[in-house]
């Protein structure tokens, strides 16, 4: 662990005229938001400037010393350990002075400015020499470091100018900010004698936000404000001033994701992760490691936003880091680990704690010569069974203790008795439906026929049991339009026979025999009816779909045969026709960036609500196919998909040459990934927390059960966690994440995932074993839930605040004593601005009448399942040079900085972020397109193994779209780049972190 701080130079926290980032704040005096929650007034956020920083691509250890004046006191010390122990913070937080509003403001400046005037601005202050960066001096200072002393006594220069950045959400009618911004004097603070008490976090809100209180209100016509400087004259304010000569500014002297990734494959990649000891911080997910369990889950299955909880609830609302956990119950295993072990204790049917109901686990305590173990949940003690007693060893550990999974395992399985079972009958196995849409539309792009063609070689390879010859899985087929046609495929029939549905108001299934059949008995059946299937329909012109009586169709079905199973729907336009479901264009972009923004991304209420509910009781997940070629509404049709466990593929404009293959690809991975079904899951901690709140593709009907009609290897939720006791620093925490499921073979089973963490009265503790991959899906994902029901703007304000406020209190409470004006930032968080300034641009959260209202809403549905690798990815892209690699390496290229700075002209570059995958061509790179061509396949040829190696990591399949330098599509490409300002909004890396560092600023002032 580095013992060192990321500071940044001293004037850093302020905007720089010109430098396109964040200007002051105007309007009313201070008010007092409740930082890290919904309590700031609201912000505007418009279009960007077109502007971009360059940067120099020299590390950043070698760039030279900048000439002047120290800012810092010689007294201090700077970086290194400290000697002193961490004495314990007082059981009541610290107080912090409350900031006032400031403007959180939109990029949309003028025009870019130019790279001289940036750079002059920025060398015209005066900055520490620390000996190590130019610029932007940033080091690293640990965590764990003495408590802050009496106030330094580092002070800025009398007369700084001060800064005021292009806007970033301010409305065109907005006055510019007057250049001296309202501040106090720039003098070092003290850290320990601050204001008033800090705001702790208020009762639990919607998806961990709280909702938004009444602020003070702005002048008239004026925008509202939250937290930073204020524009304005101010007494305490000097007058402008002229600084040392220019110097360039380097980006690379802040903290970089890919070197962060890169460090950690360094060190730990390669290596075998073993899951012996409590609050253990893994590998980051971007490492390639082995993992052996020891008695705590793999990483693979859960992962936490940290790993050492505070033991008080007033230290976690003093800090403001979630208390969360990402689980994902069926993730992949790679081949070099030992698969799950499955313990079958007959019909006495999993050991369980009498009074919590927690299963038996590593963290039972054995007692009284083995007769009595003592729960490590909720410390009850009880009786062990008599089929379950065994002898203690001279240390009291059971002698079987290596022979029982259950009892040295992190993760294990119980085979559930009857008891665990509906109707306390063993479930059949679970059946696949596939259902056509036969409309006009997919009829003539060849998309019905192309599925069918598929259907033939894909139901070879259902999923199937280890060790079984054959799937037990039933299927099932159905085509559609405006009425639903069924499909009688029993084995005994010569030809397949249909049967029409048109009462689409009272579905029901016509057949029961022959409908859902084994595919291996049944196959010249089928075979024949997806050949007669594409001919059946050729001449329709219906080009009415219904919907929601597709998925009643389905549930129906399963209901039937009492079985749970998945329906696999293919769908190409909005449902106009009459019937249940049928859905209206709501389509209004004249409500983006207002309070009614909201009402975009929320289902319609009614059917489709009540068919989520049936769904789950049915054990029905839905995949949604969709094929649109305009708006369809996703944000209702895609609802039932996102309550079941289920998942939504878009493709827009579809053609069959361009298209098939990625969704033929996602077709295949769709139905071969493992996969339980009629799924419930309980989160069990021990004493001191408990699990409030869930976010997934999942269902809820009371506060404690999470429901899924399946779960597969893809699917992640995530968990938060609030004190309700105090924790202890000996005991630590544990949490048994208990997963109750029909497997594919129709065998009801537990799935039992152990988890131990650290407890500390130390908040460098926390900050220390702090992930920031976990942090930044909780925020993703609270964020995206709030959306629903609150403005963007509320939610932007927010995600910057609490970023601001995690990172002052670990200035306040871990860093050693430094000037007020550098920006330290934990070893642990020091690239969470980067990840939070990506999330805050992604399409849901960037109010653009630009973006499609359906890839929005896709994307935000898509965000709400996904584990911690998924989301670290779509945030932070890979950008790959193709265009340098070693011929005889077989080592892939070193992804780089998303950012157009490390694009070359001569240069090939793939980027892929799980979604998307782009090819980009230099303009230099070859003028001759043959030759262009050879170069590409020489690379690309030492490069497939790796694309496909990509493709087969990730849980979408991703097109390859190659774009030019400076041609039209590059645009899709550039959006991509997120350490570059947003093409609808948002910052640049370099301005938030700037803008942050003024809130930090604030709140310690």
């Amino acid at each position: 662990m580095s013992q060192q701080g990321y500071v940044a130079a001293p004037p850093y926290s302020q905007a720089q005229p010109g430098m396109g980032a964040y200007q002051g704040g105007f309007g009313s005096g201070p008010t007092q938001p409740l930082y890290g929650h919904y309590g700031g007034p609201p912000q505007a956020l418009s279009a960007p400037s077109a502007g971009m920083m360059k940067s120099s691509v020299s590390p950043a250890a070698s760039v030279p010393l900048p000439p002047g004046p120290s800012q810092y006191n010689p007294n201090v010390q700077q970086n290194g350990s400290h000697p002193q122990s961490y004495p314990a913070p007082p059981a009541v937080s610290a107080p912090y002075g409350q900031p006032p509003h400031s403007l959180y403001n939109s990029m949309a400046s003028p025009g870019p400015p130019p790279t001289q005037q940036l750079t002059n601005q920025m060398s015209s202050m005066n900055l520490g020499s620390h000996g190590k960066f130019s610029m932007c001096s940033f080091y690293f200072l640990a965590q764990g470091l003495q408590s802050p002393p009496p106030p330094a006594s580092s002070v800025m220069p009398p007369g700084l100018q001060s800064p005021h950045m292009s806007p970033l959400m301010s409305p065109p009618q907005s006055p510019p900010a007057s250049t001296a911004m309202a501040s106090q004097s720039m003098a070092g603070t003290s850290m320990a004698s601050m204001g008033r008490p800090f705001p702790g976090p208020p009762p639990p809100g919607l998806g961990g936000f709280q909702q938004p209180g009444l602020g003070s209100a702005g002048q008239p016509g004026y925008p509202p404000q939250f937290g930073g400087y204020m524009a304005g004259a101010h007494q305490n304010m000097p007058g402008p001033f002229t600084g040392p000569p220019q110097k360039k500014l380097d980006p690379d002297s802040i903290p970089s994701i890919t070197q962060v990734i890169e460090d950690d494959q360094v060190k730990q990649g390669g290596q075998v992760f073993t899951t012996n000891i409590r609050g253990q911080v893994p590998p980051l997910v971007t490492t390639d490691f082995t993992v052996t369990d020891q008695g705590n889950a793999s990483p693979r299955f859960i992962r936490c936003t940290t790993y050492s909880l505070p033991c008080t609830a007033d230290l976690a609302k003093q800090c403001q880091v979630p208390l969360a956990a990402i689980i994902k119950p069926f993730a992949s295993l790679p081949k070099n680990e030992t698969p799950l072990y499955v313990v079958n204790h007959g019909d006495t049917g999993p050991v369980r704690c009498n009074r919590c109901k927690a299963y038996m686990c590593p963290y039972m305590q054995f007692i009284d010569g083995g007769r009595r173990y003592q729960c490590g949940f909720c410390n009850c003690v009880n009786e062990v069974p008599v089929f379950y007693f065994q002898h203690l060893d001279h240390m009291g550990r059971r002698v079987d203790f290596y022979e029982r999974p259950e009892l040295s395992l992190g993760s294990y399985e119980f085979v559930a008795t009857l008891d665990y079972c509906k109707n306390n009958r063993p479930p059949n196995p679970p059946a696949y439906i596939f259902m056509i849409d036969v409309s006009y539309n997919n009829i003539k792009s060849g998309l019905v026929k192309l599925i069918c063609d598929e259907l033939k070689t894909l139901l070879e390879k259902l999923p199937r049991e280890e060790g079984m010859e054959t799937s037990a899985i039933k299927v099932g087929f159905v085509t559609y339009n405006k009425v639903l046609h069924f499909y009688n495929v029993k084995s005994a029939l010569a030809q397949p026979q249909m049967m029409v549905v048109s009462d689409t108001a009272e579905m029901f299934v016509p057949l029961l025999d022959g409908f859902l059949v084994n595919y291996q008995d049944s196959r010249a059946v089928i075979y024949n009816l997806l050949d007669q299937i594409p001919d059946m329909f050729a001449d329709t012109a219906e080009s009415e779909t219904v919907f929601a009586p597709v998925i009643q169709a389905g549930v129906e079905a399963f209901k039937a045969a009492e079985c749970s199973g998945k329906l696999f729907i293919f769908h190409s336009s909005m449902p106009t026709a009459e019937a249940p479901g049928k859905l209206k264009n709501r389509d209004d972009k004249k409500l983006v960036n207002t309070d009614k923004e909201k009402t975009l991304f929320q289902p319609q209420k009614g059917v489709y609500e009540q068919l989520s509910k049936d769904c789950v009781a049915s054990g029905c997940c839905v995949d949604l196919f969709l094929f649109p070629s305009q708006y369809t509404d996703i944000a209702t049709m895609a609802d039932v998909p996102s309550h079941t466990g289920g998942s939504v593929y878009k493709y827009s404009n579809f053609q069959v040459e361009t298209d098939g293959e990625h969704f033929l690809r996602d077709l295949r991975k769709d139905v071969q990934k493992s996969i339980g079904f009629d799924a419930i899951m309980r989160v069990r901690t021990s004493t001191g927390f408990r699990a409030t709140d869930f976010f997934g593709g999942i269902y809820m009907n009371n506060t404690t059960d999470v429901e899924m009609a399946a779960v597969d290897c893809d699917k992640g939720m995530t968990v938060e966690f609030k004190h309700d006791d105090t924790l202890s620093e000996e005991t630590g925490a544990l949490m048994q994440c208990a997963l109750l499921y029909t497997t594919i073979s129709g065998q009801r089973r537990l799935r039992i995932h152990n988890l131990s963490l650290n407890c500390s009265s130390q908040l460098s503790e926390l900050y220390k074993s702090c992930e920031t991959d976990s942090l930044i899906n909780f925020f993703a994902k609270s964020a995206y839930r709030a959306i629903l029901n609150q403005p963007l703007k509320n939610v932007r304000e927010i995600l910057v605040n609490q970023t601001a406020h995690m990172l002052a209190c670990y200035r306040k409470n871990c860093a050693s004593p430094s000037a007020a004006s550098q920006l330290i930032l934990p070893d642990a968080m020091k690239v969470f601005p980067v990840y939070m300034n990506s999330l805050m641009k992604t399409a849901p959260l960037v109010g653009s009448t630009e973006l499609s209202t359906d890839d929005r809403a896709h994307q935000r549905l898509s965000v709400m399942a996904m584990g911690v690798e998924d989301t670290q990815l779509l945030l932070y892209p890979r950008l790959i040079p193709l265009h340098n690699i070693d011929v005889n390496s077989e080592k892939p290229a070193t992804p780089v900085r998303c950012s157009e700075e490390r694009l070359t002209d001569s240069g090939i570059f793939l980027l892929e972020n799980g979604q998307s995958m782009f090819l980009w061509l230099g303009q230099a790179s070859s003028p001759d397109l043959i030759q262009m061509i050879k170069l590409l396949l020489i690379t690309l040829n030492l490069f497939f193994c790796f694309v496909f190696g990509l493709l087969e990591k990730r849980s979408n399949s991703m097109k390859l779209q190659i774009v030019r330098q400076k041609d039209k599509p590059e645009m899709l490409f550039r959006q991509f780049l997120v350490e570059d300002k947003g093409l609808h909004g948002g910052a640049s890396y370099m301005d938030f972190l700037c803008y942050v560092h003024r809130e930090i600023r604030q709140l310690l002032t």
